[in-house]
């Protein structure tokens, strides 16, 4: 989102409506998926379904080139070369996950969907926001989707040892040392990438 707005100057004001929501989110009383839809409304909403698809087409190949650690590649490539189905889930928007997923060569994609008026962007989420509770329950609709398939599963956050508890094999990656801690109390693997 930085970087759009960075190509799209004339936008920064209007992350300043995200304020509200921030202070709500402050006191809980709004979550992580009402926060994450104002700041994508403030700084993304109207913008055209070609500008953000030239962005994203812009945006995935350095992410991909510089910003994927070479044993996630080397991971990936490994359960490619045994056959495995591989699903990229993620709490990030559709915007972009997607272009990910396609350019690591992973077959299917679960993540926020995002609501759009036609050709212009709305920034509200679309279901729920994939995280947590909500992308357990994804992980589980995949396992009836692919039954009698082992499941692997990776996550690098808190809220991603539900999803990692229910799969055959949880795995936690670069977790923060409260993760890595909450992980080793439930039995999920943690590895360090590089």
């Amino acid at each position: 989102m930085l970087g759009f707005l960075r190509g799209h100057p004339a936008r920064f004001p209007g992350v300043l409506r995200v304020l509200p929501t921030l202070t709500l989110f402050g006191l809980r009383r709004a979550d992580r998926g009402d926060l994450k839809a104002a700041l994508i409304t403030a700084a993304l909403g109207g913008t055209t379904r070609a500008e953000l698809a030239a962005w994203t087409a812009h945006f995935v190949p350095h992410l991909v080139a510089r910003g994927v650690w070479p044993d996630a590649l080397a991971c990936i490539a490994r359960h490619r070369a045994q056959g495995d189905a591989l699903v990229l889930m993620s709490a990030s928007v559709d915007l972009y996950v997607p272009a990910i997923a396609g350019a690591l060569g992973f077959a299917e994609t679960l993540c926020t969907p995002l609501v759009w008026r036609g050709e212009r962007l709305d920034g509200a989420l679309a279901g729920a926001n994939l995280r947590g509770a909500a992308k357990a329950r994804a992980l589980k609709e995949l396992r009836t989707r692919y039954p009698g398939h082992a499941i692997t599963a990776y996550g690098n956050a808190v809220s991603d040892l539900g999803h990692l508890c229910l799969a055959d094999h949880g795995v936690l990656v670069n977790g923060s040392a409260r993760a890595r801690r909450a992980a080793a109390h439930l039995g999920v693997a943690c590895q360090t990438w590089r």
